[in-house]
């Protein structure tokens, strides 16, 4: 494996027309979990990722399974449980861009995930493990098991790559700055918006909040930046990187998850840091061209022409 991840994910339900939910007749279905869409677009880079979680045995468990291993993404550590449910989630869109979230997964399969269920001679395979703040902020047991995960794997010489990607709607402002910076001591690889950087640190100026990130032990610190781009440096160089223009976005989720998606493979594919950034930027901005979490997610080729490095045949 190039890549393992895990975490929840959840059956994400669309809905067709703008307006609350309870006006809404219609939806579709699709999934939404935050390493399962990095999985998916480094497998749709041409790299081997892996994913596993919790599901119920339930139809809802059997259609993201199946979904995810549809994109060539291993899912073979995948576990069932017989007694409990699979998340799911809501969207709820008004004329703007970003749609409003409703969870239902306290309790689910996923959220229970344990240390016994790990399989460290499978996580050790890969070269870099990929862990998020969510998957921190669902249980106890969770985050047990991931903070378990992340100390054996670097014990191995696995990278870690870490996206504190912080849902207040899980946890509390305190709790999940004290839990994150813990995990930031142990990340190689870290891809924290500014707003969330923000949150942690109490900093505001891009090259105070990285470098503050470095002496905490990150290797490389990737800030998202939005639609300005990103801000990068480890401890050999440093660069802002602009963010390439979407006239209309569709969907804004999942592209933070593109971003660190484009940014593994380059450093995957040994490239500079400024030419990860640029992959990072572009899968990032492409990931909002597409209604869905992970539907807008390029595979190689088509980043390349988005970036001008190929060109297009059309006919």
């Amino acid at each position: 494996m190039d890549v393992v991840t895990f975490g929840e994910t959840m059956v994400l339900f669309n809905p067709e027309t703008q307006g609350p939910l309870r006006y809404v007749g219609t939806f579709t279905k699709s999934i939404g979990g935050a390493e399962s869409n990095v999985a998916i677009a480094l497998a749709r880079l041409g790299h081997k990722a892996g994913w596993f979680s919790k599901l119920g045995d339930d139809e809802f468990g059997r259609y993201i399974k199946s979904t995810v291993m549809g994109e060539e993404v291993d899912v073979s550590r995948v576990k069932k449980d017989p007694k409990r449910t699979t998340g799911i989630l809501f969207k709820e869109r008004f004329s703007t861009v970003n749609p409003n979230v409703y969870y239902y997964r306290k309790g689910s399969a996923a959220s229970h995930l344990m240390m016994e269920d790990l399989d460290m001679e499978y996580i050790a395979s890969a070269k870099i493990l990929h862990v998020t703040g969510i998957s921190l902020a669902l249980s106890e047991e969770m985050r047990e098991a991931v903070f378990y995960a992340v100390k054996e794997a670097k014990k191995r010489g696995v990278l870690i790559s870490f996206d504190p990607n912080i849902r207040l709607k899980l946890w509390s402002e305190e709790e999940a700055r004290e839990t994150i910076l813990e995990m930031v001591k142990l990340t190689d690889l870290l891809f924290p918006g500014k707003e969330e950087a923000e949150l942690l640190l109490g900093l505001t100026e891009p090259e105070e909040i990285a470098d503050t990130f470095l002496k905490l032990g990150v290797q490389t610190v990737a800030l998202k930046l939005g639609k300005s781009g990103c801000y990068v440096k480890n401890k050999e160089t440093e660069a802002f990187v602009h963010g390439y223009t979407v006239d209309h976005p569709v969907d804004t989720v999942g592209a933070g998850d593109g971003y660190a998606a484009g940014f593994i493979s380059g450093y995957l594919e040994n490239l500079s840091l400024t030419e990860c950034a640029q992959r990072a930027n572009a899968v990032g901005a492409m990931a909002t061209l597409v209604k869905g979490d992970m539907e807008g997610f390029p595979y190689k080729d088509q980043v390349e022409i988005f970036m001008g490095l190929k060109n297009s045949i059309d006919r």
